[in-house]
């Protein structure tokens, strides 16, 4: 039986109600593991990581994501309890970020794969699609101690396949859209007063998903990009008395955003703000209120921002937030955060080997990556309940003068305590020593411990 250190026990007991106790074994072999495997996160790699490669009941392994009965959501519902608790201060909103990935997969089994455009590998001239499984991802933006930056941690990711590959599987479609609706909903239910903002990118912005978080008693922000030429009318006017038929959603039709841009007696304010890569850079904003109108949708109500650069660095660009009593600069600071979710995704990659996983198991794929992704904010908790006054350990060189910690040096000093710390399934009851130069282990523990 696999033994944990004490420390970090309260993070990971609290996903112990979520699997039976035959389960609960496995599942903690399969958690260490896949923190201290490097590159390929397949159960095989786990299994040889924890010293487990001549274990005949291999397959007990694999049951725990293909086969046994555990709810995934409850486990969503648990990681973000504990991210709120380590990392949100009492009173403040929690600030969401939703965005699509996609995993590369191929292979005739699995049959969720679809053709998406890869944003990664794609740029305004060149588009690329590529094979894989497309999934959408909410994210908590939390500032952690020892980054200057806030960064976006997983807590819940569902799949979200084509609506070729739905109508080929006799599904009924779900456009990415309607998943964060449905993804957001839930977090409403786990939190029913909490203040909650949620941030996503230009192509999921529209008035649908907007009416969704204005519905519930406790209004969801939403902040995203507008288009320019967005249909903006101001509020209607009041209906004559006596006067009969349905009363008007929409008033007179505004200027366009664009033509406020290149309006010359738009009131524009300057300020200085931290800017994506975290340096401060000048920018001029405008903002006013009005309805946005789609066919078929009630107008809703928002604030828009324009955005430019006094300098003409970069190209303006428009905003909007379903609160209209917030400023302009808050909308503009929550939207420029959405860049940690970029950072998280490639992240994952790098470290957690997301698209290294081989399950065709329709069941396996669905939990895997949703928990890969996952991993990368238990990690981050992790690493911040072993600093608690206590300095963050950075790998510096001379060639590099590291200013703070990245999510590199997280897993490290997590795999660095796992390392010197977990009693393994194997390990015998009296370990013989071995007398081992101190500049020998330090280099082969620092290797192991920053291995991708």
């Amino acid at each position: 039986m696999l033994t944990l250190p004490n420390d970090i026990m309260p993070v990971i007991w609290a996903f112990r109600q979520v699997f039976s106790e035959r389960v609960w074994d496995w599942a903690q072999i399969l958690l260490v593991g896949s923190i201290l495997a490097p590159h390929i996160r397949t159960v095989t790699a786990v299994l040889r990581v924890m010293g487990l490669s001549h274990d005949r009941q291999f397959q007990n392994f694999h049951r725990v994501l293909n086969r046994a009965k555990w709810s995934g959501l409850a486990a969503s519902k648990i990681l973000l309890g504990l991210l709120i608790a380590a990392c949100v201060a009492s009173g403040v909103p929690l600030v969401i970020g939703a965005d699509e990935t996609l995993e590369r997969r191929r292979g005739k089994h699995i049959q969720a794969k679809g053709v998406f455009r890869d944003a990664v590998r794609s740029s305004k001239k060149h588009i690329v699609y590529s094979f894989g499984l497309r999934w959408v991802s909410l994210m908590l933006w939390v500032p952690v101690p020892w980054s200057s930056r806030a960064w976006a941690l997983p807590f819940l990711s569902v799949l979200a396949p084509s609506a070729k590959t739905n109508l080929a599987n006799g599904k009924r479609h779900k456009t990415s859209l309607d998943w964060i609706g449905q993804m957001i909903g839930v977090v409403r239910r786990w939190q029913p007063t909490q203040a909650i903002v949620l941030v996503v990118d230009g192509g999921l912005a529209a008035v649908k998903l907007g009416l969704k978080c204005l519905s519930y008693v406790h209004p969801v922000t939403y902040v995203s990009r507008l288009r320019f030429d967005a249909a903006l009318y101001d509020p209607p006017a009041p209906q004559p008395p006596g006067k009969r038929g349905p009363k008007p959603k929409k008033g007179k039709r505004q200027p366009s955003l664009s033509q406020r841009l290149n309006d010359p007696s738009t009131p524009w304010e300057k300020r200085d703000v931290r800017w994506y890569s975290g340096e401060q850079r000048s920018v001029e904003v405008a903002t006013g209120t009005a309805l946005w109108y789609t066919p078929s949708y009630s107008p809703l109500p928002l604030r828009w921002v324009i955005v430019r650069d006094p300098l003409g660095e970069f190209q303006p660009s428009a905003l909007f937030c379903t609160d209209p009593n917030v400023s302009g600069w808050q909308i503009l600071h929550w939207f420029i955060l959405r860049w940690n979710v970029e950072v998280t995704f490639e992240e994952a990659r790098a470290h957690l080997g997301v698209e290294t996983q081989r399950q065709w198991s329709k069941l396996a794929i669905e939990r895997t990556t949703p928990m890969l992704l996952g991993l990368f904010s238990l990690i981050t908790l992790l690493a911040h309940h072993l600093t608690v006054n206590q300095p963050f350990p950075v790998r510096r060189a001379a060639w590099y003068c590291k200013s703070e910690p990245t999510f590199a040096d997280a897993i490290a000093l997590v795999r660095r305590h796992l390392w010197t710390s977990v009693k393994f399934v194997n390990s015998p009851v009296e370990t013989p020593s071995l007398v081992i130069p101190s500049t020998l282990f330090n280099g082969l523990l620092d290797t192991v411990c920053y291995a991708r």
